[in-house]
């Protein structure tokens, strides 16, 4: 019995050891405490084994290129990837990915994805996006996926069709280099790496130039100041990519260039290798897509002399021979289908293609004559027209061939600049090229979706190409937006986005350094088969899409009549010896001499666009406390103005620019900014001010935002005046002269300067020499300066045109009326009706618009009634006279009377009577007489039907 006992208490205390032990882990902080035994059991150690350290084995390779040290890295990220690397040159770090499909391809072509992403981590900064995170691709993310598709894609085996994906990622930046040629070079690095088939290894590089001297690896604060901006791609003795931003260079010195950048772009291969050798995979045996020799010959002898025959034909157009060529396959697939050649129909268009390539080949390097029937170096008909759709700011059509493109140009505020939100570079762009390219253009049906890696290409070299002749900043101030319509294609589009572009912007005033021409120049080589050199080629000047397709090389050269300004090059082949892409320069050039020549027959300096629908810049000068009353509470005057005009105002620290689609609009904002913040006023100046306070010697206005002249009695007419209510009343809207300043600083205005004098046509104003208020066309941008707080300029001129008459201010005659002992009720009631005159500066913009509205309308409100007479006429201030009988109507209805609306602006006042009182409302009318007028010059008006009854 005690064995049993002792193993039934150890069986026991060790349930209650596990009820304790469980007891006291729930019972812990948070559901779990820490283990306090000093000896753990050999039991504990059993159930709760301790994690182990993980060891990554990562493969490191450093070397340095242009006085940078660059390092490249495998092993420690991205592990289950068939090749990852992580490529870093001092702060900088970008990793890129590869990944093939492992299924058989059914498909006729490689289905290769690039994708680089530059998120906002990488600079330490939260996306300002509302979901605060990274959206879809930005127009730089698709220009660098391009820019590493491009090198790579050549080198993938004929016949692989598997589907391969690459994905770049920024993860960190410095600002100091651009990730771009980083992700390109990791990327081949990681294909090294992969089990997936490819020629690598690649070397791309970027040189720069800083007074005459080339930079390898240029920083990015080094770029902007170089002239260059070249980067090239190469395996070790061809060439692969170039992709060029220049100012005018030379061909001699961009030959120079490319020379250099060769050597150093093949220290990056190196590396690469050795890093394959430490921990690449062995390459895996892919089923390749490739048509036995046996079928190839049955298609090529079924298919080679019709072939033949269109090729020699040059009558044929684009779409005849298209259709041709495919009439010719059709008969061939009815052959092979009849003699159920099932791998025949398989491969028949790749094949048909292939035989094409060989026919047009052989003519041209045996023949030296193209499918159309040029020379090889010819270049195609042109057509050139600028400002063919005037009412925009520029235009321009361009065809060269078939191919036709339509630029319009559109200018607008410096504010309206498009801000980029990408690692490097600067944060706004000031000048856009947005290039299209509609299904139709091919005669083909489709639907546009968004941003297009081909559109935004072909946008970017033409933006590149124009970039270098554009006039400085202080120069152009404005944001200028060119859209290339591709109306028809047949063969470097781009290219002939450049011509166009080039004349829309002289034709929109743009002053341009030179004209912009490019072309593209093609490749046709014969290749031999045991050694895989070129043994034989032929160089194309401006070629067809055909002649794209079918032939080995797009070089894609644009510049002016001084050097290169952008060049693409893109290739078919595994490569081209760097001698045969130098030699494709010098044709180039003679092409882009014959292109340049025809456009400028078209247009060779800026248009002066003085006509009204012309655009108008302006740059106004004022102090910060002006610029803040035009802007307003949170912009919303500036928002006012905008919406009521038309125009763009952008406000930058003491300027403001206006931007106008034509002058009426500029000259509609610069009247409602007048009135809020005021010009410097200058003898001879035209100011349209409101009638505030009439006396007996004259009337005062406001004018210049807010400003107080006087416009004495003797000034309001060519003939004599014997009261100023006949002339002008209160609240009326006038333009006038300042004819100078008295000895106390007062403004003196005049109305007769700006009339006619009588039995003349001629203005009185013709008198003054006054400074003409022209705002310039947009090849002359207008800088004008308004200070607030200094004094007027030319004070002593303008004391010089004193006036015979003392000019008294608003409260020195308010006093001189007190001493004369007028009426002081009648001067109460004068003053509260000024005072319920004064306006706001916003609700003067308002009321002058519709003043000017009112004083412009032939059918006035007021009918005339002079002398019982029933004919209509516009009222005028010297029209109403005592008697005068009116059709008003009520404008407001007040405790003790009326205010009058009388026609032409004018404004008169009803005072009920004591023992008679009626109903009236707004916008009523009402049959009124003038009865008087009071101290202040306001008609005060009568009811005729009461006077009847």
């Amino acid at each position: 019995m005690a064995p049993v006992a002792s193993q039934t208490s150890a069986l026991l205390s060790t349930l209650s050891r596990r009820r304790f032990n469980i007891r006291t882990i729930c019972g812990g902080r948070n559901g779990f405490a820490p283990y306090t035994s000093a000896a753990p059991s050999p039991a504990a150690d059993i159930d709760t084994p301790l994690a182990g350290t993980k060891i990554l084995e990562t493969f490191r390779e450093e070397f340095e290129i242009g006085s940078r040290k660059i390092t490249l890295e495998t092993g420690k990220m991205a592990r289950f990837a068939n090749g990852a690397v992580v490529l870093g040159m001092e702060e900088t770090r970008v990793l890129s990915t590869v990944a093939s499909a492992k299924g058989d391809s059914v498909r006729d072509f490689l289905p290769l994805t690039v994708e680089y992403q530059e998120k906002q981590f990488a600079q330490g900064v939260i996306p300002g996006t509302f979901m605060r995170r990274e959206g879809a691709p930005k127009e730089r993310e698709l220009l660098c996926g391009r820019l590493i598709d491009r090198p790579i894609r050549p080198l993938f085996p004929a016949g692989f069709y598997h589907e391969v994906q690459v994905m770049a990622s920024v993860l960190s930046s410095d600002g100091k280099q651009d990730p771009d040629v980083m992700a390109a070079n990791a990327t081949s690095a990681a294909l090294m790496l992969s089990d997936i088939p490819w020629g690598g290894p690649i070397g791309i590089i970027r040189i720069g130039r800083i007074s005459g001297q080339f930079i390898v690896n240029p920083s990015t604060d080094e770029l902007s100041l170089s002239d260059l901006n070249l980067v090239y791609a190469c395996t070790r003795d061809k060439t692969l990519m170039i992709d060029v931003q220049a100012r005018e260079i030379s061909e001699k010195d961009l030959e120079a260039a490319l020379r250099l950048a060769h050597p150093e772009a093949v220290k990056y291969l190196e590396p690469q290798i050795r890093l394959a050798t430490k921990a690449g995979k062995q390459k895996r045996e892919y089923k390749l897509s490739m048509v036995s020799e046996k079928t190839y010959d049955k298609i090529r002898s079924l298919a080679e002399a019709p072939i033949e025959t269109v090729f020699t034909d040059p009558t044929y157009g684009k779409f005849e021979r298209g259709e041709a060529l495919d009439r010719i396959t059709q008969d061939v697939k009815k052959e092979l289908e009849q003699e159920c050649d099932e791998e025949g129909l398989k491969f028949l268009s790749k094949t048909v293609d292939t035989v094409r390539k060989q026919v047009v080949r052989r003519r041209i390097i045996g023949e030296g004559r193209r499918v159309d029937g040029r020379r090889l170096d010819e270049v195609r008909p042109l057509y050139c027209e600028a400002g063919n759709l005037p009412i925009l700011h520029g235009s321009s059509l361009f065809s060269r061939g078939d191919t036709q493109v339509l630029c319009t140009v559109t200018l607008g505020a410096p504010g309206e600049a498009q801000h980029l939100d990408s690692l490097v570079g600067p944060p706004t762009k000031r000048f856009m090229l947005h290039y299209s390219f509609p299904p139709f253009c091919i005669n083909e049906v489709g639907k546009r979706v968004g941003l297009n890696r081909r559109e935004v290409g072909h946008g970017t070299l033409a933006e590149k190409a124009l970039l270098a002749v554009l006039p400085p900043e202080d120069d152009c101030p404005y944001t200028v937006r060119i859209n290339a319509e591709v109306m028809a294609s047949d063969g470097s589009t781009s290219m002939a986005s450049v011509c166009a572009g080039s004349m829309a912007l002289l034709d929109a005033g743009i002053p341009l350094r030179d004209h912009v021409a490019g072309l593209s120049v093609g490749l046709v080589s014969e290749i031999d088969p045991s050694t895989g050199e070129i043994r034989d080629y032929r160089i194309l000047t401006d070629i067809l899409g055909l002649e794209d397709h079918l032939g080995d090389m797009d070089f894609k050269i644009s510049g002016t009549r001084n050097g290169v300004t952008a060049i693409q090059l893109d290739i078919k082949p595994a490569g081209i010896p760097l001698d045969v892409i130098c030699e494709c320069l010098e044709p180039a050039l003679k092409g882009r001499l014959q292109i340049l020549d025809q456009m400028e027959r078209e247009i060779n300096v800026a248009r002066s666009r003085n006509g009204r629908n012309s655009p108008r810049i302006l740059t106004l000068k004022y102090s910060n406390d002006t610029i803040r009353r035009l802007i307003g509470p949170l912009g919303a005057l500036k928002r006012k103005i905008e919406e009521e005009t038309g125009a763009r105002i952008s406000v930058s620290d003491g300027s403001l620019t206006l931007v106008a689609k034509n002058q009426s609009v500029l000259e509609k904002v610069m009247e409602k900014i007048d009135f809020i913040a005021g010009r410097e006023i200058e003898k001879g100046g035209i100011y349209k001010g409101v009638i505030s306070s009439i006396k007996e010697y004259g009337a005062f206005v406001e004018f210049n935002g807010g400003q107080q002249g006087l416009l004495h009695i003797s000034e309001l007419s060519h003939e004599p005046v014997s009261r100023v209510s006949d002339v002008v009343s209160v609240g009326q809207v006038l333009n006038l002269m300042c004819i100078g300043l008295d000895v106390r600083g007062n403004v003196s205005l005049s109305l007769k300067a700006t009339l006619p004098r009588p039995g003349s046509k001629k203005n009185a104003s013709d008198a003054v020499q006054e400074a003409p208020r022209v705002w310039e066309p947009v090849d002359d941008v207008q800088e004008k300066k308004y200070q607030d707080d200094k004094p007027l300029d030319g004070g002593a001129s303008l004391l010089s045109g004193t006036s015979g008459v003392l000019i008294r201010s608003a409260v020195e005659c308010d006093e001189e009326e007190k001493s004369a002992g007028l009426n002081k009720k009648s001067k109460c009631r004068s003053y509260s009706e000024s005072k319920s005159n004064a306006k706001s500066p916003i609700e003067n913009i308002a009321n002058s618009v519709s003043n000017d509205e009112d004083e412009n309308n032939t059918n006035s409100q007021g009918v005339l009634n002079n002398n019982k007479s029933t004919a209509e006429a516009p009222l005028s201030v010297k029209k109403l006279k005592l008697g005068t009988e009116i059709t008003a109507k009520v404008h407001q209805v007040r405790a003790r009377g009326l205010v009058l609306d009388l026609g032409g602006g004018i404004r008169g006042m009803y005072r009920f009577e004591i023992g008679f009182r009626r109903d009236f409302e707004v916008g009523e009318e009402v049959k009124v007489k003038c009865s008087s007028f009071s101290s202040k010059g306001i008609p005060v008006m009568s009811l005729v039907e009461q006077q009847k009854s």
